[in-house]
């Protein structure tokens, strides 16, 4: 059974956690390339549904990475997961998650994040790099 003084830790730890997180939020500009695996972001889902559904998968990754709700896709990024049709998505992607400042004031977030599609000839040997 937990005692009365572990459960104080735990909120101190959970403090400190909600802490850490608002102040890497504040740490405005901050750009990274990472690679998305599309097919397994995509499994499972009808074949009609795969091209929206990585769309949303997309989204969903670069607001876990950036910890913004305001999520903007390129033109390019979103031909390229439609090139191959609705059903057939790439396999990979690879892409740039770059968190920026809002400049419209009445905007509810302070901060948004634009993700770019970057071309690479091979997914191999690359790994996410933070800049």
């Amino acid at each position: 059974a937990p005692s009365a003084s572990s459960s104080s830790t735990d909120g101190r730890q959970r403090e400190r956690a909600r802490v850490a997180r608002s102040k890497m939020t504040q740490a405005d500009v901050v750009t990274r390339e990472a690679t998305i695996h599309l097919i397994k972001a995509a499994s499972k889902s009808t074949f009609k549904k795969k091209a929206p559904r990585a769309i949303r998968e997309i989204k969903k990754f670069a607001q876990r990475e950036m910890r913004t709700k305001d999520v903007r896709i390129s033109p390019e990024l979103n031909k390229f997961v439609w090139s191959q049709g609705v059903r057939n998505l790439p396999r990979r992607v690879r892409v740039r998650i770059s968190r920026k400042r809002n400049e419209d004031e009445e905007a509810e977030e302070p901060l948004y994040t634009v993700v770019d599609y970057v071309p690479v000839a091979s997914f191999k040997g690359l790994s996410t790099e933070k800049k």
